[in-house]
């Protein structure tokens, strides 16, 4: 039995802002009868850029009515650039979380408010993009793609949940886990050559002397490199910096962030006295 939150509970059986905006100016349909969800959202937007009424009409299970309800009211009274900056998963955290195999509900809110947007702007509606790789509810490899990479999914239980992909007879299966392995492989981030010690010695010192010592400067301070083992850097501060009472905070926020950026991710900078 699914766990729902008293606000997707709240949403459900008192929903807000049912109905059709009249006058509509940004309109959208997304989903189908056939595939269990469907869903339109017409919005009125005024002369500036101001989501002024909002409204749903959907025909759907518990999280999908609370998840149209929840996205109007987060939409009234945004302008359409604060609008466009909504992404399924705060549908999600407006109601206190969705429970996971209910998540589809709000991408297809995301959806809604993409094309509705769309619509106000003059867009023309996009016809589908990408291959059908889940024939049951009809979902691309882009849409599993996009759903991937915007949620981190990593199994094909979890793209399920996100867009309904290999919900039906799952004969897609296999194809859904070959986009999972080659999204994540294409997210991995770029691993840092390894550096050797006189390496990063020279680039420690060229990094205090380019972009920390004349900073320390302007305010009368100094610092000196005094040796580098392993990861730790070892200085001294000089002038102003020396009698600072703020010096730790200057040695972590400033000068061993900037080792960390610009040279090796994990340098520690630590104070001798000299």
């Amino acid at each position: 039995m699914w766990e729902y939150s008293d606000k997707v509970k709240e949403h459900f059986l008192n929903p807000k802002n049912v109905g059709e905006v009249e006058d509509a100016n940004a309109v959208a349909e997304v989903g189908s009868m056939a595939c269990g969800d469907a869903l339109k959202l017409t919005l009125k937007v005024d002369e500036n850029g101001e989501i002024t009424d909002a409204k749903f009409q959907t025909f759907g299970c518990a999280s999908a009515i609370a998840s149209a309800s929840a996205l109007t009211e987060m939409l009234k009274g945004k302008t359409v650039e604060e609008a466009e900056k909504i992404s399924n998963q705060d549908i999600a955290d407006y109601l206190d979380g969705l429970p996971k195999e209910k998540m589809h509900c709000s991408v297809l809110g995301r959806q809604a408010l993409e094309q509705a947007i769309a619509h106000y702007k003059g867009e023309p509606k996009k016809e589908q993009e990408g291959e059908i790789v889940c024939e049951c509810f009809g979902v691309t490899d882009l849409e599993i793609e996009r759903a991937v990479r915007e949620n981190n999914l990593s199994t094909v239980e979890e793209v399920t949940n996100y867009t309904k992909a290999g919900g039906g007879c799952e004969s897609c299966h296999e194809t859904i886990q070959e986009i999972i392995a080659r999204v994540r492989s294409e997210a991995k981030p770029v691993t840092t050559p390894k550096l050797s010690n006189i390496q990063k010695i020279k680039m420690i010192e060229e990094t205090i002397e380019r972009e920390i010592r004349p900073s320390l400067k302007s305010d009368g301070g100094d610092i000196e490199l005094v040796d580098v083992i392993g990861n730790r850097v070892l200085v001294a501060t000089r002038g102003t910096c020396a009698i600072c009472k703020a010096s730790e905070q200057t040695l972590k926020n400033f000068v061993e962030t900037k080792l960390r950026e610009l040279v090796w991710p994990e340098l520690v900078v630590e104070e001798v006295a000299q």
